[in-house]
């Protein structure tokens, strides 16, 4: 089981990265007192999010989150409708 994930995000997309996350069952949690003012965190079971503010975010080239989702197909419908692209070739990953 994976405790967190630590995410670079700029500050200016705070709104749309917690939406994303609110979207996939993540709740917004706070912060330590010491990260409020530099970081987002947000939960859904045991797992946490957090969102560091950074000026020039970087990531893995081949870096990836991936969560378990209670309905998956619904969840895909769900960010479409939000405007996020769903790569076909990995909706065969959610299929039973």
């Amino acid at each position: 089981m994976i405790q967190h994930v630590a995410l670079e995000t700029r500050r200016s997309d705070a709104e749309a990265a917690n939406a994303f996350w609110r979207m996939l069952g993540f709740e917004p949690v706070e912060p330590p007192g010491s990260l409020q003012e530099r970081a987002d965190w947000l939960q859904r079971g045991a797992t946490q999010i957090h969102l560091l503010w950074h000026d020039d975010p970087t990531a893995p080239p081949e870096g990836h989150v991936a969560v378990v989702l209670d309905d998956y197909h619904a969840t895909l419908e769900l960010l479409r409708e939000a405007g996020h692209e769903v790569d076909p070739r990995r909706e065969r990953w959610g299929a039973p």
